[in-house]
């Protein structure tokens, strides 16, 4: 279950998106050392990038939760599994169906964590997981009325010793397949590599 990584700034989304625009190549723009971004968590504002009407590729913002009530009871919802989004979107029904169907995003990271929930070395222990080769990357997401869910997968080969969820991460080239048609497709991320900075 992704609860916490390491996001992007707005400013930064939109300096990507602007290089892509220029130059065809999505470029990480140099971040000044001494600013500082804190670690994001479920209930703050996300960077995202989202489609417009157009279909142009746009920075937005939204709040990292779906807001679910059951009776008198309200919660957070901030991941999508893949399974049920896809069998919510094949019945046209559940809370997931309309954000999968029109409003996948993309989540730009430069990290995520995973809770360390099969034999951890301690309580609390986390691991931090990032794409080989890639200083930023992108989750896939969804998003409707201002608020955005990270989708989850089963995990690799590198997150399945410590857990049993992974966030579905996007591999070079693959942003524009969970935006379009074949979504679907992506669910499997076997063939993913990352690289864990494990808890000392």
């Amino acid at each position: 279950m992704c609860h916490r990584i390491v996001p992007m700034q707005l400013i930064e989304v939109e300096y990507l998106l602007e290089q892509r625009r220029k130059t065809g190549r999505a470029r990480m723009p140099e971040r000044d050392g001494s600013v500082v971004v804190p670690d994001a968590y479920p209930g703050k504002q996300l960077p995202l990038i989202v489609q417009d009407e157009s279909g142009e590729l746009v920075a937005a913002e939204r709040i990292w939760g779906f807001q679910s009530t059951i009776g008198s009871s309200s919660k957070l919802v901030f991941n999508t599994r893949i399974e049920t989004a896809l069998s919510q979107a094949r019945s046209g029904r559940g809370m997931w169906a309309a954000a999968i169907a029109d409003g996948r995003c993309l989540v730009p990271v430069l990290a995520f964590y995973e809770s360390w929930t099969r034999n951890p070395p301690r309580r609390g222990a986390e691991v931090r997981f990032g794409l080989p080769g890639h200083q930023a990357f992108l989750l896939a997401g969804v998003q409707a009325e201002n608020r955005v869910s990270i989708v989850t997968t089963e995990p690799n080969a590198d997150v399945a010793p410590l857990h049993s969820r992974m966030p579905l991460v996007l591999g070079p080239g693959e942003s524009s397949v969970w935006l379009g048609n074949d979504y679907a497709s992506l669910a499997n991320r076997s063939s993913i590599r990352l690289f864990a900075t494990r808890p000392s």
